[in-house]
């Protein structure tokens, strides 16, 4: 509950960001503004999440490191909105309607076979997914789906609000330092 009445009151405060970013995304791009990936969620069942669409419409739905010359899918204004994070401001939604919180394991796109197989197998499916986790602090993009999955797996085993706190503080860190992203 505490995470849905945060969830509301960020996306009241960051309203006015929501609105510059549809205007620009709208104005830069034909096609809709958010983009709802289908990823999985706790016990594997897959839900609908928003983002502010960073890739140019049309490109093929699968994870950005699997696309052939991932830069040309990417238009400047999608490339600042990945590397700022800000792509993922529309997630506060899935927060509030109970499909995600703050931090939780990355949910995977629905056909990411092999990190949900090894996810399941690691029990971290029993997580709700978060839009930060332990693995986004300790590597993101650089790092192997196995070592994704052997942080996820801490972070279950570990899993108290001392450690959410520290990975929402590295998490902005990260973030202001755009450390760790490659798409």
């Amino acid at each position: 509950m505490l995470n849905k009445i945060i969830a509301l009151i960020l996306f009241i405060l960051t309203l006015p960001i929501f609105i510059l970013i549809y205007l620009f995304i709208k104005w830069l791009d034909p096609g809709p503004v958010l983009y709802w990936s289908e990823r999985v969620g706790k016990s594997n069942k897959n839900f609908s999440m928003p983002k502010f669409r960073s890739m140019r419409f049309g490109t093929p739905v699968v994870a950005t490191h699997l696309l052939k010359d991932s830069d040309s899918h990417i238009p400047p204004l999608g490339n600042f909105l990945r590397k700022t994070s800000l792509d993922e401001l529309p997630q506060l939604l899935s927060i509030i309607k109970g499909d995600m919180v703050f931090v939780g394991p990355r949910p995977a796109l629905f056909n990411q076979d092999d990190l949900i197989e090894q996810r399941t197998k690691a029990l971290v499916h029993e997580l709700k997914p978060g839009v930060t986790g332990w693995a986004q602090v300790n590597g993101r993009d650089e790092i192997s789906i196995a070592q994704k999955v052997r942080l996820d797996r801490e972070y279950y085993e570990r899993k108290s609000y001392a450690l959410d706190i520290k990975i929402i503080y590295l998490t902005f860190i990260k973030v202001i330092l755009r450390k760790d992203v490659r798409h």
